[in-house]
């Protein structure tokens, strides 16, 4: 294929092809040929023009398939148009010979219409300059189209297309000709000449001012007539043309020539709607031809005229525009209303006629109203047909109110404006449904009294009318909650007031039951109660429907109605009132068959039908509970549903003999009651009625060979039982369109009606399928057949074998004795019985049975497969293959293929072909096992054949759709066959005529399953892969070309296949241009293959997506469509703009889906454009007039403008892109914010700290932050929070939240001390505001409370009377919830007061945390000073200001709190104890709604309980309120059994016993909590517990309790140990064992507690009686489960070896010490190892001394291990911190009391110096990697060691000797950090003051100091750290001075003196002198003058001796004095030693 791509053609290569080939070569070079013009530079082009031209020339003549010939066509035309245009005119004149030519025979068309196409494309390329030829060539052409065929027209007219439109206005001499030829190709017998027709048609009208003036009428009869038999592509074609000539007709500017030349009347609105409606209602008769039939009203207007009419008025309306539906509404509503009215009795003369007419009219009116205009003017229209229906309503009061005078014709003035009313209230539904609760302001303006109008029409007479006003109620109460419980009280309260009208019970009733629907939208719900009101009133209506016989039939059905209605509320209201339900169900059936038996010889007619109106609607409430209230059906409850079966089985059977003794009246009621039965049948499992299947199954088998039934409705009963898809080869109406509404009644066949509420008012209640669109129910007759069908699918397979083989041969008996008409009918029925019946077998994986049976069912599925309706045929095609699957037998199976190949290779008519190759597919489809090699080669090589039979394009399209199924079950064993198939598909794909657009989509599904097959093997780089690779995409070019939409979808999925295989070889750019050119197609499933196809894209590679849409929007002129502004917006605007208009549920998901993956690759980068359109979006609407008065408050006099600048909208940006986007797009908008906040969080730092911000944008402006806009993050947030939509304002204050939340901490840099939010106070107080005003709905106040919580505890606000405001808020919402569940709003369901009052709880607790979290921190000493000013200025703000806030209302919250966790704690008891829980429910739930409200409860409880335990903790468990005991009954929420006792008062408990209880409930709740952690369970909740246990333990009170019960401390470890191990996080870990440390120290006081008291009790009189405390007692041993300690060790070995696993023996595999290299632990690790460090040291303070020494050596054990693992040397000689915590831990070990107790000393001591002992052995090298250890760490252990322990530990010699030896080898380290720390551990250790152990250490080392010390003398320090060196030795020996005997005093002196006066200078060496030396100089000085006067004799004495040292002293003291006189006037002089730097330890050890 590579040497197709040159400019000329390489003919060489070309004639080595073969005939396939040579086609496929064309392709590939003309499609390279068109990019290559266009990049060639004009003169080379020019250079080798000839030869091109006649290559091209050429090809006309080698007959080119119509892709080919387009393409040419194409490259002639730009050919010409870049290179030089002289021989142009030979061109033409050669096509138009070509077209002359005689020639007729087959071959020679391709050249002909090959030549047509050129001059089209000439012409439409260079346009004018061909002026002068184009009269011959349009005549010419002409001339040939009276000749052609349907291909030569249709290309004709495409060809004429192109010519109008390169001419323009230049062509107006043959525009009549034009014009005329077109008319007749309009009403062309093939379609796709009319759809060319009317295209050209289209483009004549920009031109030709006589089709939308003088000729409008002939134009619209012209279309009219065109409507006629046509498919769904014409009347959307053939609509355009009429809807745009007619727009045109009204705007037309006629420009002043052409009035003057012809005279033009203007049209008039009135006159084209006359127009329009003539076509809707007369067809295409004409307006006074109309002929005697239609006098005589006979002839009605044919279903697809009315259908393209109707689309055509929206294209119309569409073309017009929103703004002119808006001026022009009223009108255009009265006329279209006016199309159902009775002044054209014609247009609704039957119910089938009128429903088909409503539907057309609801179409309109939606695709208008709801698709054109924005809300605002959405609300306006809303008005408007509230005022048409009060003028409706008013015609009929006048009618019903005029006396009797002539009844006959009230009644049809009354039926005459129903349809009218119908149309207009469900239109009035729709549209408040989808405004959502933007409406309220709408439903609150009395004036437009909408509410009023549709409640008066509900007691309408005709029954069509009251149900579309309960439908309209229905989505008033989705849209607006509030308005449900209102609603419902309204209907009930007037459903008992007249239930002496028949007209207001069924009226009210279906009200009634259409609001009990809405309710599962409404996640508020309803509150409990009414179901019980609803019920009762269905009993009475049931019981009084006896007493009056005008009422008894709407009563009935009424009672059952609302009973079934009430169903659907579910299992939480159904149970309380199910018992009273099952007993009407067991009284509405006679009790025995006898009972039955004797009924029927009573009664009359009218008994009957009252008595199946009331079985059939009993029967609908069951089926209603059975399958809303699945959780209730228990076995008991299944029993008591059982008994009536048999019984309404037998009516069933009975029914035929009671309608021919009662007469034919009954006929609906039996049908009704039929179809009833069967569905309850079908949703109860078979088993319970299995006694009565026989007798069902002969009823079904009679049902559905009745001889009355009259229609074949096979649109609705075959679909389901076909393969999804195989129904795209059947009619285009099975699949989905924008159309579907209307075009379902084309598919239904005339007869039929299509469905609509009337035919069963049961389904009001019932959740539609399709979204908001009212239930359309099909009729009784046709309903119960399909319901017959299911049903014998299921009852034939549970019948015994006998049994089914004889229905089988019954039903195939009853085809075989049917005649004609009927016969098609009865086989209908069967065979979808039958397909019903195998693929219910199939499904349950059950098996046909004996051999015998397979013969009947054979029988059938052969009969269809052959019948001439395609939709059986498809069924029978499943049918077929599920047979094979449930016989499950290898030789039947292969027999079925036989006869498959047989059939197809005899016969010869159509419907044989078509049917078996579909068979054949399906075969393959369910049993890829008859794909054994050589079957699949016999059916490939079949289907071959058929796809080549160009005589029917039906076969060809059936057989090609089959292979694609076989393509897709064979898998890999596919692979031989895909080169042929793969030729096969690219030589049809480029001849098959583009009128048989089915046959290309048949052929796209091949290619995309031949793409499938190979997967990833397409990435291959073989030359056998490259040239499969380069057919698929020259396939998936010919399809993109082709003009069917549906075919251009299937390129698009193939390319998208291709581009997840094979991402490297998919053009992105070209794939994205048609993309966005198809973007808005008029074709649904054309945009749904777009989106699918780009949600894939930009999963990989978003951003260059984006970049080739801009950058296609910017090159292209024309080719966008004009809806998509991608230049403007880019392809995310113009995808949000797509989503506002877009009404399919799976194209918004998938826009969706696009947009966030767009925004999750390139929101960071581009920044600013993904905000700017979020704020377009939510600005472009926001409806500032409600907003600007928010802020009433008064400002103080200093503060900023406060509200004004957000609340009024700058008047510079009002050129949005965006027009009045629905509420919907706004919620994602702002969802959009959110998640772009959090991409950033991801990304760079800068995006949240504005001075890193704003410095890197200084250094890039590209650079852009999210910080940077945080203005307009606030502003949006605000915009949305503020809106009239709910769910809007629920997002906007989540985007708040989420703002508040990342940005509350950036500081402000202008403004040290103040962060970047504290700006925006007033803006997020004015946002929070609105949600708190009483008609608030609870969710939205719910979510305020939060944002609320967040702000104050967010620190933002640092001044109280700012913070105030909000504050408010939250306290007025306290003061509303504090009346309890009694006081709330009774608008909604119990439990959204629930969600109301915990949100408000839990937003208090939030603050008051926080609150007490600031005063501790505020309390503890402030640890450095630098910010003191700051912290004084905030310091009366924070510390207590918050606090103070809080503690007004604590006393109020507490006892809420305490309330709330009470309630939640009952409702977290296990499912058995349900009876032990209080009747009426808990202090905010009631009992009935406790389900729902447990989630509210969860969600709230680990804040509420936090702040509980901090405000007991605070109170020290002191009831702190004194009238507690007395008062309490005045109180409005009294907590059941919390803080008091019985509401009688009588029992008041002790403040003890209420301490007990709280201190119970609240570890009650922790315990259970942290003991089941759920996987949801949040981090935030699990924290919080752990916190309020922390809280807890705070306090005396509560550790005692803890202490004293050791089975609950050991409970309470176990969970926190279970917490440990589950949850990984760090902070939950040290919480927890915060928690552990506490509960170890509340033992330890017990003990301590327990050890005095007994001393006290006995005196210290016999010490040894005393028994022991503590852990252990007398025996030393611990049992696992029953101890606190061996738990608690349990818990930190499990920390420790977490974090050291080297400490786990078992690990290292030796059982001793084992040295491996030092670790430094992250920060998390080493707290939490020093957290464990600390509790383990407590541990021995609560065992007894035996049981201290049980634990001791695994204590030391784990503490030196740390200390061993961890001891790594650090700079500058720190310990690292679990270093310092193991030997604050092992001072804390040694120092026990246990070691001194006689009971344990010897054990401990002996224990003690094994511990020394292995810390002497970590310096040994063991394989030398002593070196690692850092020696500080040991030697400070050891130091501890020495001065911890009791002398007799160190003192014995050996250990005594190692030591010493250990600080000798040190002090010879050179490390100077070293030396100094050695220093200062000997320093302390000779201070010890016990001689034993210090006297040793001074004899060895003394000598070793002074001579370092000499050594320094000599050489002079040279920096500071040497002359810290020097500074610590003095030291040691100054304290060794001090410890002498007065006799060794001297010698010790006389050596420090002489190396001190050493260091003195004299005035000359000072000069000169380094700093060292200087500060060496005063330290020396100091120190003498330190040293002379405490050891004066001595001092003197070596003074005297020495008169050289005594001169330098005295010169140093001299010069001293001096310096001291000069500084003193500037400061005084402080006795600090020079720059001494020492380095202490963070904690001192020692």
């Amino acid at each position: 294929m590579e040497l197709a791509h040159s400019l000329l053609l390489n003919e060489e290569a070309y004639n080595q092809l073969g005939e396939v080939q040579k086609a496929e070569f064309i392709f590939d070079w003309l499609r390279y040929l068109e990019k290559l013009l266009l990049a060639t530079s004009r003169n080379d082009v020019k250079e080798k023009q000839k030869t091109l031209v006649e290559q091209l020339l050429s090809l006309l003549n080698s007959s080119p398939g119509p892709p080919t010939r387009k393409l040419l066509a194409k490259n002639l035309g730009v050919l010409y148009s870049i290179g030089d245009t002289f021989s142009v005119y030979e061109t033409i004149d050669k096509c138009n010979d070509l077209i002359r030519s005689k020639d007729d025979s087959p071959s020679y068309l391709p050249t002909k219409l090959a030549a047509v196409v050129c001059l089209g494309s000439l012409y439409k390329k260079l346009g004018r300059m061909l002026v002068n030829t184009f009269t011959d060539t349009v005549g010419n052409i002409l001339k040939a189209m009276k000749s052609a065929e349907s291909q030569g027209r249709y290309e004709i007219m495409l060809s004429l297309q192109n010519i109008l439109n390169g001419l323009g206005a230049a062509a107006t001499p043959c525009h009549r000709d034009v014009y005329k030829a077109a008319k007749s190709c309009l009403t062309d017998r093939s379609m796709a000449v009319r759809c060319a027709a009317a295209k050209c048609l289209l483009e004549l009208q920009k031109e030709a001012i006589f089709m939308w003036s003088t000729d409008l009428d002939s134009v619209a009869t012209l279309c009219f007539k065109s409507f006629e038999g046509s498919n769904y592509d014409v009347r959307i074609s053939v609509s355009k043309l009429l809807g745009t000539v007619l727009a045109k007709a009204i705007i037309s500017k006629h420009p002043g020539a052409a009035v003057s030349r012809q005279s033009i009347r203007r049209v008039s609105l009135e006159e084209v709607l006359e127009l329009l409606g003539t076509g809707f209602l007369r067809g295409s008769s004409g307006f006074l031809r109309a002929s005697g039939d239609m006098l005589k009203g006979t002839s009605s207007v044919s279903r697809d005229v009315r259908v393209g009419v109707t689309q055509a008025y929206v294209v119309f309306v569409s073309t017009l525009g929103g703004t002119w539906l808006e001026k022009n509404f009223a009108a255009f509503l009265s006329h279209i209303l006016s199309l159902v009215s009775q002044s054209h009795p014609k247009a609704t003369q039957t119910q089938t006629d009128a429903v088909c007419g409503r539907r057309c009219v609801s179409f309109i009116l939606r695709a208008t109203v709801g698709g054109l205009l924005g809300e605002k003017a959405q609300i306006a229209a809303a008005k408007d047909i509230c005022q048409a229906i009060w003028k409706l309503k008013k015609v009929m009061d006048a009618v019903m109110n005029d006396g009797n005078v002539e009844t006959r014709v009230g009644s049809t003035d009354v039926t005459a404006s129903q349809h009218m009313l119908v149309c207009a209230l469900q239109e009035l539904g729709n549209l408040l449904y989808s405004l959502g609760t933007t409406v309220a302001p709408l439903l609150q303006d009395s004036s437009a009294g909408i509410l009023d109008s549709v409640i008066s029409v509900i007691q309408h007479p005709s029954i069509s009318v009251r149900l579309a006003a309960a439908w309209c109620l229905h989505c008033i109460a989705v849209a607006l909650p509030s308005y449900l419980t209102p609603l419902l009280d309204r209907c009930l309260e007037r459903l008992t007031v007249l239930k002496s009208s028949p007209e207001a019970v069924t009226g009210f009733s279906f009200a009634v039951a259409a609001l009990l629907g809405a309710v599962k939208h409404c996640p508020l719900g309803i509150p409990h109660g009414k179901g019980k009101i609803i019920m009762t009133l269905a009993e009475d209506l049931l019981c009084s429907a006896v007493q009056n016989s005008r009422l008894s039939a709407q009563r009935t059905q009424a009672g059952w109605l609302l009973i079934a209605a009430l169903m659907t509320l579910g299992p939480a209201v159904v149970s309380h009132h199910l018992a009273r339900v099952l007993l009407l169900w067991k009284c509405v059936f006679p009790v025995s068959p006898k009972d039955l038996e004797t009924e029927k010889s009573r009664g009359d007619s009218f008994t009957w039908q009252v008595t199946l109106e009331g079985r059939a609607g009993a029967l609908c409430a069951i089926k209603s509970f059975v399958s809303h209230c699945g959780d209730l059906l228990t076995e008991e409850v299944i029993q008591r549903l059982l008994p009536p079966l048999p019984c309404a089985v037998d009516l069933l059977t009975q029914l035929s003999s009671v309608l021919k003794t009662y007469g034919s009246t009954l006929k609906t009621p039996s049908v009704v009651y039929r179809q009833r039965l069967y569905e309850l049948l079908i949703l109860l499992p078979p088993e319970t009625y299995e006694g009565n299947l026989c007798a069902v199954l002969k009823e079904l088998a009679a049902d559905l060979t009745a001889s009355d039934i009259q229609v074949a409705a096979s649109a609705f009963l075959l679909p389901p039982l076909c393969h999804q898809d195989d129904l795209v080869i059947l009619s285009p109406l099975l699949q989905e369109t924008d159309h579907r509404f209307i075009e379902e009644q084309l598919l239904l066949g005339n007869g039929i009606a299509c469905g609509s509420l009337e035919y069963d008012p049961y389904s009001i209640y019932e959740k539609d399928v399709e979204g908001d669109s009212v239930p359309k129910p099909l009729p009784p007759i046709l309903s119960v057949i399909s319901s017959a069908v299911k049903l014998f699918g299921v009852v034939c397979a549970h019948v015994g074998e006998a049994q089914r083989l004889f229905i089988l041969e019954q039903l195939l008996d009853s085809i075989k004795h049917s005649k004609g008409a009927r016969q098609q009918i009865v086989q209908l029925h069967v065979v979808s019985s039958l397909s019903s019946f195998l693929k219910y077998l199939a499904v349950s994986k059950g098996n046909l049975g004996p051999e015998e049976m397979r013969r009947p069912a054979l029988a059938l599925v052969m009969g269809a497969l052959e019948s001439p309706n395609p939709l059986l045929r498809c069924a029978a095609a499943e049918a077929w293959a599920r047979l094979a699957q449930v016989v499950d037998d290898g030789a039947f199976t292969a027999a079925l293929a036989q006869v498959s190949f047989d059939k197809l290779k005899s016969a010869r008519d159509v419907v044989t072909r078509t049917g078996y190759s579909l068979a054949l597919g399906s075969l393959h489809r369910y049993l890829g096992g008859i794909s054994s090699s050589q079957h699949l080669n016999s059916c490939v090589g079949i289907l071959y054949t058929l796809s080549q039979d160009t005589t029917s394009p039906d076969v060809q399209t059936w057989a090609l759709h089959s292979l694609s199924l076989i393509i897709d079950s064979a898998g890999p064993l596919y692979h031989m066959q895909v080169e042929p198939t793969l030729s096969l598909i690219i030589m049809l794909l480029l001849n098959v005529p583009p009128t048989h657009a089915e046959v290309h989509q048949s052929l796209g599904r091949c290619l995309n399953a031949l793409i499938t097959t190979l997967g990833p093997e397409l990435q291959g780089s073989s030359t056998s892969i490259s040239t499969l690779r380069t057919s698929c995409l020259l396939g998936c070019a010919v399809m993109q070309d082709n003009p069917d939409c549906l075919v251009q979808a299937q390129a698009i999925s193939c390319l998208q296949q291709l581009h997840m295989f094979a991402p490297r070889h998919v053009n992105l750019s070209n794939l994205v241009s048609c993309l966005c050119v198809n973007l808005c197609s008029p074709y649904l499933l054309l945009r749904r293959a777009v989106l699918a196809c780009l949600r894939q894209l930009v999963q990989r590679e978003a951003a260059e997506v984006s970049e080739h849409a801009v950058m296609l929007a910017k090159d292209s002129r024309e080719e966008l469509t004009p809806d998509a502004n991608i230049r403007e917006v880019g392809l995310e605007g113009a995808l949000l703009t797509l989503l506002d208009k877009e009404t399919d549920q799976k194209l918004c998901h998938d826009i969706k889906e696009t947009l966030n993956h767009m925004l999750t690759s390139m929101a960071v980068d581009k920044l600013a454009f993904w905000l700017k359109l979020c704020k377009d979006v939510l600005a472009a609407s926001a409806d500032f007039t409600t907003v600007t008065c928010v802020d009433t408050m008064q400002e103080e006099e200093g503060d900023k403008g406060d509200d004004a600048s957000v609340l009024t909208t700058r008047n510079d940006d009002k050129s949005y892109p965006y027009t009045n986007p629905r509420w919907a797009t706004r919620v994602f908008a702002a969802e959009c914010v959110c998640r772009i906040i959090n991409q950033c969080e991801n990304a760079h730092s800068a995006h949240f700290d504005i001075a890193l911000a704003q410095e890197m944008k200084k250094r890039d402006s590209r650079n852009d932050f999210l910080v940077l806009h945080l203005a307009d993050l606030i502003r949006m947030a605000f915009m949305a929070a503020t809106d009239h939509s709910d769910q809007l304002r629920l997002s906007g204050l989540e985007t708040l939240l989420v703002v508040i939340r990342r940005f509350a901490a950036i500081p402000e840099p202008e403004f040290p001390g103040h962060v970047i939010l504290e700006q925006y106070q007033a803006n997020v107080g004015a946002a929070l505001r609105p949600a708190f005003t009483s008609e608030t709905p609870p969710d939205v106040t719910a979510k305020a409370c939060q944002v609320c919580s967040a702000w104050i505890a967010s620190g933002v606000v640092s001044d109280l009377n700012d913070l105030r405001r909000v504050h408010q808020l939250l306290v007025s919402s306290l003061t509303k919830i504090q009346a309890g569940k009694e006081a709330l709003s009774h608008l909604y369901n119990e439990s959204a007061s629930t969600m109301e009052i915990l949100a408000v709880l839990k937003a208090w607790a939030e603050v008051y945390i926080i609150a007490v979290e600031r005063h501790k921190s505020h309390r503890q000493p402030l640890k450095t000073t630098t910010c003191s000013e700051e912290c004084v200025r905030n310091g009366s703000y924070s510390s207590d200001g918050l606090l103070d806030l809080v503690h007004t209302d604590l006393g109020t919250l507490s006892r809420l709190w305490l309330a709330a966790l009470q309630d939640f704690a009952l409702l977290t008891l296990p499912s058995e104890f349900a009876s032990q829980l209080p009747v009426e429910g808990g202090a905010f739930y009631t009992a009935e709604t406790s389900e729902n409200a447990k989630l509210h409860y969860y969600s709230s409880w680990a804040l509420i309980l936090h702040a509980t335990a901090l405000w007991l903790t605070t109170t020290g468990f002191v009831v702190a309120d004194p009238d507690e005991g007395a008062s309490h009954l005045s109180r409005p929420v009294t907590p059941t059994s919390m803080c008091q006792g019985s509401s009688s008062g009588a029992t008041v408990k002790s403040p003890e016993d209420v301490c007990t209880d709280r201190f119970h409930l609240i570890l009650g709740i922790s315990v259970e909590f942290l003991c089941s952690l759920r996987s949801e369970a949040t981090m935030e909740s699990i924290t919080a517990c752990l916190h309020a246990l922390q809280a807890l333990l705070d306090v005396p009170w509560p550790r005692s309790k803890i202490g004293s019960d050791q089975d609950l401390g050991i409970e309470l470890l176990n969970v926190l140990h279970r917490v440990i191990l589950t949850r990984e996080s760090p902070s939950i870990q040290l919480a927890s064992l915060e928690v552990v440390r506490q509960i170890i120290c509340a033992a330890q006081e017990h003990v301590k507690e327990k050890r005095r008291s007994a001393e006290v009790d006995d005196g210290a009189a016999e010490k040894e009686t005393l028994p022991e405390f503590g852990e252990g007692k007398d025996t030393g041993g611990l049992v696992p489960g029953k101890s606190l300690v061996f738990a608690t060790l349990e818990l930190c070995v499990c920390i420790l070896v977490r974090q050291l696993p080297e400490l786990n023996p078992k690990l290292t595999g030796s059982p001793g010490v084992k040295a491996t290299k030092p670790q430094v632990l992250s920060e998390d690790g080493s707290r939490l190892v020093s957290a464990a460090l600390v509790i383990l040291s407590e541990l021995p303070a609560v065992c007894s001394p035996e049981g201290s020494i049980s634990i001791l050596p695994t204590i030391l054990y784990l503490t030196i291990g740390v200390l061993r693992e961890t001891a790594v040397k650090l700079p500058g000689g720190q310990l690292s911190s679990t270093v310092a915590a193991s030997l604050q831990a092992l001072k804390g070990i040694l120092s026990s009391p246990m070691a001194r107790a006689e009971k344990s000393h010897t054990a401990w001591t002996d224990l003690l110096r094994s511990a020394l002992t292995t810390i002497l052995d970590c310096w040994d090298p063991v394989d030398g990697t002593h070196q690692e250890l850092d020696e500080i760490s040991l030697l400070t252990a050891i130091t501890v060691f020495i001065l911890s322990t009791s002398p007799e530990v160190t003192t014995i010699p050996c250990l005594q000797k190692r030591c010493i030896e250990k600080f000798k080898a040190t002090l010879e380290i050179k490390d100077p950090v070293v030396q100094i720390k050695t220093y200062q551990l000997l320093l302390s250790i000779f201070q010890y003051p016990n001689p034993a152990v210090s006297y040793p250490y001074i004899y060895s080392l003394v000598s070793s100091i002074v001579e370092k010390l000499q050594e320094i003398d000599k050489r002079k320090p040279e920096d500071t750290t040497e002359l810290q060196i020097f500074q610590e030795g003095i030291k040691v020996l100054e304290a060794l001075v001090a410890i002498a005997e007065e006799q060794h005093r001297s010698q010790l002196v006389a050596c420090l003196l002489p190396i001190l006066i050493s260091f003195l200078l004299d005035d000359n060496a000072m000069g000169s002198a380094t700093s060292v030396m200087k500060n060496l100089h005063d330290f020396a000085l100091q120190n003498l003058m330190q040293i002379g006067p405490q050891y004066s004799s001595v001092f003197k004495n070596v003074m005297a001796s020495s008169p050289a040292l005594k001169a330098r002293l005295e010169a140093a003291i001299k010069g001293n004095q001096e310096n001291v006189k000069v500084k003193i006037p500037t400061s005084k002089h402080t006795k600090n030693p020079g720059k001494n730097v020492s380095i202490q330890l963070k904690t001192n050890f020692l």
